[in-house]
């Protein structure tokens, strides 16, 4: 009996007995010379073991036997070809199952098996079974892996050996053995059942496409084995992988039913490679908006450097998130800062510029500028060599002139630095484990709205988040924690910074920053920084303090509010300003709101400051400052005063300062109080015409007494006959040496007691 079941399809080729002109004695294809008529083959028509057969007696090195119809090969099924054999005289040959591989064009395929394993027959009369496997795919078991290219195949036998031998054939019988031979079918597709070698050379896009189609919804194997994919592939099946992958950088791996990080782990063998190409699928315009990390510890080898990870990718501004992990950092030399030292020229009408720049090959972008002259997190924003110049995140103080500058470049576990723009990329649930080993994360060159929500920083080693450019616009900081890597040395030994900001309208809320240098260096305005604690105190007695929130604009238009202010100030410079004095055509500083913070230090010295401000130029003034309904506190010691003007540079303009509150604070261990504006209670006892009133120190930065809002007399003003007076005085600002003292003038000489309400500014 000779059996053909495809599918649905049953293929009877012909028995021996009804004819042998359908049996090939070559390759099985039409024009072949057959078994019709051969004098060494007879059909016996009544064999005791298997009633009607073909005897054949072997003549040739290999004597071939192929049903001359063909039989279909369908990508993702396998036969199994047997024959039972018996030698009845003379010598004893081997057998073993044979084939013809045809394509669609009808010609055979070379390079793949078309012989089974062969069996030596043992002695006359004794009945053997020969068996093969063929089918599609590379598989355990599988004798004959056509691949894709065969679409058919002639099936039969082969004579070797011995010849002069007597053989005596049943049957062929080809049974359809897929579902025997892959259990579990119904869930999942092989990928090696479509042609697919795993043998790292073969480019098996196709092979996976295949399989990918013939899923219909069930999960796509990839077993063991390494798979050269040589372009973009996007499988829209759920996928597992045991077997890797290897594609070429620019070629991109879209799994849109298993877009997660740990498939992509798997699919490369490698978690930094794999993270690499999570994300240039993630920025690839799929149908997917997160990347989840399904809990995952990433452990990153090297920098996730999107430049090298997407090749071309320079813009993206759609909605993308990875979500839901760790990342943590394996140490090594990858993540090594580099630091160039050159020579360079600053020119201040060229506000944001480097020429004439030694050595700049070797300067990278997004490498950190320091110097004489140079605020805080300048950066690197981009390079021209054969310019020799290159531009800058923010402008530098120090005026015009050549001088030395050193450039630092950190490494990131996620650099954005090799995009031109980036928006709306959300970070969220992530806990970044840097453990000293490396930064966070540094941001595209532009861009708006990128948000970190419900992360974690651990131990940065430089910096948690940098922006080297305007990418920081709208940044959003929520729910987020900071923990700094220099948590046992002094305040004043540490460098570290947990963000910093250049652009305008970042949204600092509920996070958590501690044991900074600063726990953000914020230039541009429109900021909002709530509910947030940053501590940056140390175990020193008598510790020194510094700035906690750095602001670097001068009219900022800035609200800080209920924050926890611990161990640290608020400052507010213009260090990133090309030319710092004021010339009378820009805002000073100004737009500043702080309300309903609590404020505290412990062991510090006297001179410690909560808000410090620091003009790095001449002629500036204050325009626009509201500290009101905030607690300040100091433990163990006390301090001098709650705010200052630091000098370094230069002082304040007293004269021009406007629209300041100072109102509803509440101060322990303070010794001055001060307020704007300030109730002044004063006691003239002897009679004079001319009052000098001293508001000794009670004024926000010392400033000047420039207004007097009212003047109420508290006892009966009397003329030195005792007799009650009833004109008012008229007034003098801004009067002795400190231009603390206001001057009440008086028609008479008398004398009693006032209360002053007094300004150090004009309220409009």
């Amino acid at each position: 009996m000779t059996i053909a079941i495809i599918g649905n399809q049953s293929l009877m080729p012909r028995a021996f007995r009804l004819g042998l002109d359908q049996w090939s004695r070559t390759d099985g294809r039409a024009g072949s010379p057959t078994w019709a008529g051969a004098a060494n083959a007879a059909i016996v028509p009544a064999d005791e073991d298997f009633g009607s057969c073909l005897e054949i007696l072997k003549q040739e090195a290999v004597t071939q036997v192929r049903y001359m119809q063909r039989t279909p090969i369908n990508p993702g099924s396998y036969l199994r070809i047997s024959a039972r054999v018996k030698a009845v005289a003379g010598n004893l040959p081997q057998v073993r199952i044979a084939a013809f591989a045809g394509n669609a064009a009808g010609n055979n395929v070379a390079g793949v098996p078309q012989t089974g394993p062969s069996v030596t027959l043992p002695g006359y009369g004794q009945v053997v079974e020969v068996s093969a496997i063929v089918g599609t795919g590379r598989r355990e078991g599988v004798d004959m892996a056509w691949g894709r290219a065969a679409t058919f195949g002639h099936f039969g036998l082969d004579l070797t050996g011995d010849n002069n031998g007597s053989i005596r054939i049943e049957s062929v019988m080809i049974e359809d053995v897929t579902a025997a031979f892959v259990p579990g079918m119904l869930d999942w597709v092989d990928v090696r059942d479509f042609g697919a070698m795993g043998d790292g050379t073969t480019d098996d896009r196709a092979a996976f496409i295949a399989a990918d189609q013939a899923a219909a919804g069930r999960q796509v194997l990839v077993p063991e084995g390494s798979y050269r994919i040589g372009s973009d592939l996007s499988l829209s099946s759920p996928v597992r992988f045991v077997g890797t992958l290897s594609m070429p950088r620019t070629a991109r791996l879209a799994l849109m039913r298993s877009f997660d990080f740990p498939t992509y782990a798997a699919a490369f063998g490698d978690e930094t490679e794999g993270m690499k190409r999570a994300l240039q699928a993630l920025l690839g315009f799929t149908d997917h908006a997160v990347l989840d990390l399904c809990g995952r510890n990433v452990h990153l080898s090297e920098p996730i450097t999107i430049a090298d990870a997407v090749p071309g990718m320079t813009s993206f501004a759609n909605r993308r998130v990875i979500a839901n992990g760790q990342v943590s950092i394996l140490a090594g030399p990858a993540w090594d800062t580099r630091v160039v030292t050159s020579a360079a020229t600053y020119n201040p009408a060229q506000p944001q510029v480097l020429s004439a720049v030694a050595n700049i090959a070797n300067i990278e972008v997004g490498a950190r500028v320091s110097g004489n002259g140079v605020g805080r997190e300048v950066y690197v924003l981009a390079r021209n060599v054969a310019a020799g110049t290159l531009t800058l995140s923010l402008p530098l103080y120090g005026g015009a002139g050549t001088r030395s500058y050193s450039f630092s470049r950190y490494r990131y576990a996620f650099d954005f630095s090799g995009m031109e723009h980036l928006s709306r990329f959300n970070f969220d649930d992530i806990e970044f484990l840097l453990e000293g080993n490396a930064s966070g994360v540094m941001l595209a060159k532009t861009g708006n709205m990128n948000c970190f929500r419900d992360c974690y920083f651990t131990r940065p080693r430089d910096r948690g988040i940098t922006s080297i450019g305007s990418a920081c616009q709208g940044m959003l900081v929520d729910r987020c924690e900071f923990l700094s890597n220099e948590m046992g040395d002094l305040a004043q030994n540490r460098t570290t910074v947990a963000l910093n900001v250049n652009n305008n309208d970042a949204k600092i809320r509920h996070s958590r920053f501690i044991r900074f240098a600063h726990f953000a260096v914020m230039n541009g305005g429109g900021h909002m920084i709530e509910g947030n604690h940053w501590f940056q105190g140390d175990n020193a007695q008598n510790g020194v303090r510094f700035g906690g929130l750095v602001l670097t604009q001068t009219n900022v238009q800035t609200t800080v509010t209920g924050n926890y202010i611990d161990n640290c100030s608020i400052e507010w410079t213009n260090e990133h300003d090309a030319y710092p004095n004021f010339d009378g055509g820009e805002y000073s500083f100004g737009g500043l709101t702080i309300t309903g913070n609590t404020f505290l230090a412990s062991n510090t010295t006297l001179g410690f400051n909560w808000l410090v401000v620091k003009p790095y130029g001449s002629g500036h003034f204050i325009h626009g400052l509201a500290v009101m309904g905030n607690v300040f506190k100091s433990l163990f010691n006390k301090i001098a005063r709650i705010e200052k003007v630091d000098t370094t540079f230069s002082d304040l303009n007293y004269q021009r300062m406007r629209n300041i509150q100072f109102q509803g604070n509440m101060f322990n261990g303070v010794n001055s109080y001060v307020a704007n504006p300030v109730d002044v209670a004063h006691n003239q006892a002897s009679a004079s015409n001319r009052w000098l009133v001293t508001v000794d120190q009670a004024l926000p930065f010392n400033g000047w007494v420039r207004n007097v809002q009212s003047i109420i007399a508290t006892s009966q003003i009397t003329n030195a006959a005792n007799a009650r007076v009833a004109e008012m005085p008229w007034v003098q600002t801004a009067q002795g040496t400190t231009r603390q003292q206001v001057a009440l003038n008086w028609g008479a000489a008398v004398r009693g007691s006032v209360s002053l309400r007094l300004r150090m500014d004009n309220p409009d």
